[in-house]
């Protein structure tokens, strides 16, 4: 006879699949991601927790006066000043989310759907810059606006990118003249 009738006459080929230990490692796998999951949830509410002590956000005013330039985009987050990856998460500040901006002579306005709205008084703009990144998030150089502003003692960087990036320069300018005008009138 030939090797390959032999084959054919054979029983029956082994159990390839050992359902049980499969299923262990399934569930095993599964509690471990559940695990990391909900260690960053933790981390993320102690980071929370240490930044207690910054002030309330401000809210915006009854009457800011005239727009000086608005823009829609997307609010990427905040840091501590001068360092990018020292996300700030207390207020609400940590989320992303849309973002509509409004600059008036009373100061910054951020409306933000599904977020805390927050308002920077034009006394606690400090300027703002085009940047490449801030916590979580990083673009080709000069895609993210950063926009330095005060709350409290603490000095805030917060990123924001316009739907249309071209207007990120006339921000910068307009932002920075602010700035300077107010420094001056002090």
């Amino acid at each position: 006879m030939t090797p390959v009738i032999l084959l054919a006459e054979a029983k029956k080929s082994a159990e390839v699949t050992d359902w049980g230990a499969r299923i262990g490692w399934l569930v095993g796998l599964a509690l471990f991601i559940a695990l990391v999951y909900w260690l960053m949830r933790e981390g993320w509410k102690w980071r929370g927790t240490l930044q207690s002590d910054l002030p309330e956000l401000p809210g915006a005013p009854e009457e800011t006066g005239p727009a000086r330039l608005s823009m829609s985009g997307r609010y990427h987050g905040s840091t501590t000043a001068g360092q990018w990856l020292d996300r700030i998460v207390a207020h609400g500040l940590g989320t992303r989310s849309r973002a509509e901006l409004t600059l008036t002579d009373a100061g910054l306005e951020v409306e933000r759907p599904g977020a805390t709205d927050f308002f920077v008084p034009a006394s606690a703009l400090r300027g703002a810059r085009l940047d490449k990144g801030i916590a979580g998030k990083v673009l080709t150089e000069g895609g993210l606006l950063v926009v330095t502003w005060a709350l409290g003692d603490k000095l805030i960087d917060s990123g924001f990118r316009s739907d249309h990036a071209a207007e990120h320069t006339e921000w910068v300018d307009t932002l920075n003249q602010m700035t300077n005008d107010t420094e001056g009138a002090r």
